[in-house]
C-alpha cells in the first residue's frame, strides 16, 4: 500500500470515530505566542513537550534550520499574520543541536539536483537572475548564531511592533532540554 493510501484510509477512521475531538480549539493561539522552529523529525513532538504547548497553544511554524533568511519571505510574513490578524503578543525561535542544516554544503546539494535531473542550465540561470544560489543553499556554523541572527531579523523587522519580544532558544533533540540564546524580555 502506498503512504498516501495509508493516509487515507487512516484518516476514514479517524474521522469516523471522531478522534479530532480532543484536538479542536480556535484559531487564535492561547498562549499568544508564535514558535518558528526547525522541520526535524525529532522535534515534532518532543518541542511542544517541552515548551508546555498543547494544541491551540501556539502558532508553530517549521523551517530548515529554524533559519529566518528573508526579511520578506514567507516565515516573517507569517508572524506578521499571527501577530496582527491572530492575537499573538511574541515570538520564539527554536533552534537545536545536530540539526542537519549545520551539515548542508550547497556544493553537494548542487550534484545531488543535476544527478536528479535539474539541470545544470537552470541553475547557471538562477545565478544569472540574482538569485545566489549557494548562499541560498547555506547552512550554518553554529546553531547559536543562527538562532540570534533569526531573532534580529524580526525584532529589527520594520512591520514588527518593537514591543513584542523576540525569545531565541536552543533545544536538546535528546533530552528536550531548553538553553535560552535571547531572552526578549530584556530586549524591550
Amino acid at each position: 500500500m502506498m503512504l498516501l493510501d495509508e493516509m487515507i484510509e487512516h484518516n476514514k477512521k479517524f474521522v469516523n470515530n471522531k478522534e479530532y475531538e480532543k484536538f479542536q480549539t480556535s484559531k487564535l493561539p492561547n498562549k499568544k505566542l508564535v514558535v518558528v522552529s526547525c522541520m526535524d523529525t525529532r522535534l515534532t513532538e518532543l518541542l511542544p513537550q517541552a515548551m508546555n504547548l498543547r494544541n491551540g497553544d501556539a502558532k508553530i511554524l517549521k523551517t530548515a534550520g529554524a533559519v529566518v533568511s528573508h526579511p520578506f519571505g514567507s516565515i516573517v510574513r507569517s508572524i506578521i499574520i499571527a501577530i496582527y490578524e491572530l492575537n499573538a503578543h511574541e515570538v520564539c525561535i527554536v533552534g537545536h543541536h545536530d540539526c542537519g542544516m549545520a551539515n548542508v554544503n550547497p556544493e553537494e546539494t548542487t550534484k545531488k539536483m543535476i544527478s536528479r535531473g535539474v539541470s545544470e542550465e537552470t541553475i547557471s540561470t538562477l545565478d544569472y537572475a540574482g538569485i545566489k544560489f549557494k548562499d541560498w543553499l547555506r547552512g550554518f556554523d553554529s546553531v547559536t548564531e543562527n538562532v540570534r541572527q533569526s531573532v534580529e531579523v524580526i525584532r529589527n523587522h520594520p512591520l514588527i511592533p518593537k514591543e513584542v519580544p523576540v525569545h531565541g532558544l536552543v533545544i536538546d533533540p535528546e533530552t528536550g532540554a531548553l538553553e535560552i540564546v535571547v531572552n526578549g524580555y530584556k530586549e524591550l
